[in-house]
C-alpha cells in the first residue's frame, strides 16, 4: 500500500466517510426525532430515547471495541462494524415500531463502537512522516463539516421523503465504504490485550442506570435506587480494574490515570460540557416543531449558525488563538458559551411560544463560536501529561465519556424541556457551564499547561 500516494489517500477518504456517516447519524436523528415520533407514537419521552439508544452504546463499548481492533485487526474489525451499521440502519428505516428502532438503534452504537477506534490505527497504517500529520490533520475539518451538514441534511431529507430517508442514506454510504476496504492496510497491535466482558458489563450497567431515571421521569425513591445501584456498579467497576491491573490482564481504563487530579477533572470537564452542547440542539429543534410547529426542514436549518460558527471558531482557535494563547482558550470559550445560553433563555423569555425566535439565530452563533473555541484546545490539554502507553486507553475514555455525556444531555435537559420549556432548559445549561468552568480550571491548573507547551505541540504539527 505505501508504494501508490494516490491509493493511500483514497484509503484515507474511505476512512474519513466511515467517521463522518457515523457523525452524520447522531445529528441527523436529533432533527428528525419529533417526525418519527409522530409517526410510530409511543411516549414523548421517546424522543429523548431515539438518540440516548445510540449514544450509550457507543459510549460504553468504545475502548472494547478498540481493544477487538488490536486483537483481530483493525481492518477486519472496522469492516465488521461497517457492515453491521449498515445494517442496523436498513433496519431503522423499515421498523414499524418504537420498540424495533430502539433496537435498531442501539446496534446501530455499538457497531459504530467497533468503526471508529480503528480508524486512527488504519492512518498510521497508512502513512508516516509528514503525509502522517496531513492525514491526521484532515479528521477536524471533516468531522467539522458533518457537524455543519448533519442538521441541514436531516432536515432535507424528513422534509422531501420521510424520516426513514436519514437512515437509509447510510446503507449507500456503508456498501460504499465497504467495497473500498480492500484499499486499508491490515494493523493490529503487536501486544494483544485481553478484552474485559465483566468490565463491559459494570460499565453499560452503571451508565444505564443513571440514564433511565433522567429520560423515564421517577419519583423521589425511584431516582434514589437507580442512581444508587448505578453509582454501586461504577465503584464495582473501579474496583474490577484496579483488580485486572494488580493481575496484568489488560483492564479497561488504566488506573495510572487517575494518579493525577487533572485526568479526572478533564473527564469531568467533557461530561458536563458535551451534555450541554449535544443536549440543547435537541432542545431546540424539538421545541421549533412543537412550539410554533415550522416544519423539520426549518428546523434544521436553524441550528445553521451554531454549526458554521463552530466550524469557523474551531479554524481560527487552532490556527491563531491556541498556539498564541494556549489553555486559557478553553475557558474563553466557555464564557462565549456562557454568554450565549444567558441570550437565549432571555429570548425565550420574551418571544411567544408560538412564534418562531428569530432572536435566536444570532445568539446560537454565539454558542456556536464558544463551542468551536473550546473543543479544539480540550484534548490536547487533557491528553498534556499522560504517559504514552496510557495514550490510547486516556483517548478511548475521553471519546467515551463525550459520548456518555451526550446521552446525559439528551435525557436531562430533554426532560426539564417537557416539564418547564425551553427557557428552563437552557437556564439548566448555564448551572452545568458555571460546574464545567469549575472543572476546566481544575485540569488546567493540575496539568500546568502552559502557553510555551501548545507552541511547541503546533510547531511540530
Amino acid at each position: 500500500m505505501r508504494n501508490s500516494h494516490s491509493l493511500r489517500w483514497a484509503a484515507l477518504a474511505v476512512l474519513l466517510v466511515a467517521e463522518a456517516m457515523n457523525l452524520l447519524d447522531a445529528t441527523i436523528m436529533n432533527v428528525a426525532a419529533p417526525a418519527v415520533h409522530a409517526d410510530l407514537g409511543g411516549p414523548v419521552s421517546a424522543i429523548q430515547w431515539y438518540g440516548a439508544a445510540y449514544t450509550l452504546p457507543f459510549a460504553v463499548l468504545l475502548v472494547t471495541g478498540g481493544r477487538l481492533g488490536d486483537i483481530a485487526g483493525r481492518r477486519r474489525v472496522f469492516r465488521a462494524g461497517t457492515a453491521v451499521f449498515a445494517l442496523a440502519s436498513l433496519a431503522c428505516a423499515c421498523a414499524p415500531t418504537t420498540g424495533a428502532l430502539l433496537a435498531a438503534r442501539a446496534v446501530q452504537g455499538a457497531a459504530a463502537a467497533l468503526v471508529i477506534p480503528q480508524t486512527i490505527g488504519l492512518i498510521r497504517a497508512l502513512f508516516d512522516g509528514s503525509e502522517l500529520a496531513r492525514a491526521l490533520g484532515w479528521i477536524g475539518p471533516v468531522m467539522g463539516l458533518a457537524a455543519v451538514c448533519g442538521p441541514v441534511l436531516g432536515g432535507v431529507l424528513t422534509h422531501a421523503a420521510s424520516w426513514r430517508a436519514a437512515f437509509l442514506v447510510n446503507v449507500p454510504l456503508g456498501v460504499g465504504v465497504l467495497l473500498a476496504t480492500p484499499l486499508l492496510s491490515e494493523d493490529r497491535s503487536p501486544r494483544r490485550p485481553r478484552l474485559d466482558p465483566l468490565g463491559t458489563a459494570l460499565a453499560t450497567a452503571a451508565a444505564g442506570l443513571v440514564t433511565y431515571p433522567l429520560i423515564e421521569g421517577a419519583g423521589l425513591v425511584r431516582y434514589a435506587v437507580t442512581w444508587t445501584a448505578g453509582l454501586a456498579l461504577a465503584a464495582l467497576f473501579a474496583l474490577h480494574q484496579r483488580r485486572r491491573d494488580r493481575l496484568g490482564r489488560s483492564p479497561l481504563v488504566e488506573p495510572g490515570l487517575f494518579a493525577d487530579r487533572g485526568f479526572p477533572a478533564a473527564l469531568l470537564c467533557s461530561l458536563l460540557f458535551f451534555a450541554v452542547a449535544t443536549g440543547l440542539t435537541l432542545v431546540v429543534v424539538v421545541q421549533l416543531q412543537l412550539g410554533p410547529r415550522i416544519g423539520v426542514l426549518p428546523a434544521g436549518l436553524t441550528l445553521l449558525p451554531w454549526s458554521c460558527a463552530m466550524a469557523v471558531a474551531s479554524w481560527y482557535a487552532g490556527a491563531r488563538l491556541v498556539p498564541a494563547y494556549g489553555a486559557r482558550v478553553l475557558h474563553a470559550g466557555l464564557g462565549v458559551l456562557l454568554a450565549g445560553v444567558l441570550a437565549a433563555v432571555a429570548v425565550y423569555a420574551v418571544v411567544p411560544a408560538g412564534r418562531y425566535p428569530w432572536p435566536l439565530l444570532p445568539v446560537l452563533a454565539v454558542c456556536g463560536a464558544g463551542q468551536g473555541l473550546f473543543t479544539v484546545p480540550f484534548f490536547t490539554t487533557a491528553l498534556h501529561r499522560v504517559c504514552p502507553h496510557e495514550t490510547g486507553s486516556a483517548a478511548g475514555l475521553l471519546n467515551a465519556v463525550q459520548q456518555l455525556g451526550s446521552t446525559l444531555g439528551v435525557a436531562l435537559l430533554g426532560s426539564v424541556f417537557f416539564a418547564r420549556g425551553a427557557g428552563a432548559a437552557f437556564g439548566t445549561a448555564a448551572g452545568l457551564l458555571v460546574a464545567t468552568g469549575v472543572a476546566g480550571a481544575l485540569m488546567t491548573r493540575c496539568l500546568d499547561v502552559g502557553v510555551k507547551s501548545y507552541g511547541r505541540a503546533h510547531a511540530n504539527r
